[in-house]
């Protein structure tokens, strides 16, 4: 794999600061130390400009080529979950209940190895922003820093964005274009009933049975209200309530997510969740409420764009590595705001070891460094090729 040479010789470089930001991960908006990494390594990196704080936790590097030029956007996000780390490397998180479970902290270097490659050498003309985002993970830390000026500040005419993909082998890059990722929600249902012993249960209102009715009934919404041929999920991940094993308690609180590739679906979902939690929560003698908070939107990659992201990824991984994704993940990313203001593309690239890594957003989850040049190779490449010297 023709991986830049210099950024080869960064492999080790890097590695260290993959497990730095891995040991100290930080949650989105608190992203303060990991921050200031960021900006003190753009700053020695020689970036004309840094600008943190943007949209809270947010950091912005402005790297000028030797010429004048158009302007470009490559983005990585820096947050990482709320998940208690059993990897057992020896770099594990020094956090209790927060770990880079998702690779954040890979791609935090990634676009690092890159930036410091591009202030060093300067090979285009233009400008590149390195937008490195806070709080990726349910948050809005994209339509956060957008709303901080990100376009009007930083005038990039295109943006650009990467994942790691744990499931595909290590050096492949997939992308499509159209939609990538799909959009998501995320659902707060709260049912109020009433208490009892639990040796009495007809003097309750149990709203943990009409929970329950509820969760199975929700599954309905995707088998027989979406069209077969449409993709959607409705899916309940938390339940919570009562405090003992003999006392029906007052209420029941559940918390989920559904997902969805076009905005009629959604709008399908939202409405027929609003029907059968009311609906079932009433037949209980209960009462409900629900939070339906649209969390991303559809991450949708621009043909053109991603053709040129794709011959940046062919020339760094070679062409029979660079695959066309077949369908879109219902996993979602706030990229897809970005994408909505600025034409651009987003990629997922293969970093499996064997064939039953944990995946993302797993306690065994970590990134695999052996990518880290070919990530950052593949961003400078595009660079250089979007903005090539005169």
């Amino acid at each position: 794999m023709p991986v830049i040479n210099r950024i080869a010789d960064m492999h080790d470089e890097m590695t260290a600061w993959r497990h730095d930001i891995h040991a100290h991960p930080e949650l989105g908006f608190q992203e303060f130390r990991t921050s200031a990494l960021v900006a003190d390594k753009l700053r020695e990196f020689g970036a004309d400009e840094v600008h943190p704080g943007i949209g809270g936790t947010g950091v912005v590097g402005i790297i000028h080529g030797q010429d004048k030029g158009d302007a470009i956007g490559l983005r990585a996000d820096i947050d990482a979950l709320p998940i208690e780390e059993a990897t057992g490397v020896p770099y594990a998180s020094k956090n209790n209940g927060v770990m880079h479970a998702c690779g954040h902290d890979g791609h935090t270097t990634m676009l690092l190895g890159a930036a410091k490659y591009l202030a060093e050498t300067g090979n285009f003309s233009g400008t590149v922003y390195t937008i490195f985002q806070c709080a990726e993970e349910s948050l809005g830390g994209a339509m956060r820093m957008i709303d901080d000026g990100l376009f009007e500040r930083f005038p990039m005419k295109q943006v650009y964005g990467l994942h790691n993909w744990p499931s595909m082998p290590t050096g492949q890059l997939q992308t499509r274009d159209g939609p990538i990722m799909a959009a998501a929600a995320n659902i707060t249902i709260e049912i109020t009933g009433k208490g009892a012993h639990g040796a009495y249960p007809h003097r309750s209102r149990d709203p943990i049975v009409a929970a329950a009715a509820i969760i199975g009934e929700l599954q309905s919404i995707v088998g027989r209200n979406v069209d077969p041929l449409d993709a959607a999920v409705v899916t309940i991940a938390h339940i919570h309530a009562g405090t003992t094993l003999n006392v029906i308690p007052e209420t029941a609180r559940m918390l989920g997510t559904a997902r969805w590739l076009r905005a009629e679906t959604g709008d399908l979902i939202e409405r027929r969740m609003t029907q059968i939690v009311n609906g079932i929560a009433a037949l209980h003698g209960c009462t409900a409420s629900m939070i339906f908070q649209r969390a991303f939107s559809v991450t949708v990659n621009h043909a053109e764009e991603n053709a040129l992201a794709r011959r940046a990824a062919e020339t760094v991984l070679g062409q029979e590595r660079v695959t066309t994704l077949p369908v879109p993940t219902m996993g979602s990313e706030d990229f897809g705001y970005m994408l909505e203001r600025r034409p651009g593309a987003y990629v997922m690239l293969g970093g499996a070891r064997t064939n039953d890594d944990p995946g993302l957003h797993h306690p065994r989850y970590d990134f695999n460094d052996e990518i880290l040049p070919l990530g950052a190779s593949y961003w400078a490449t595009l660079v250089e090729q979007l903005l090539p010297r005169a």
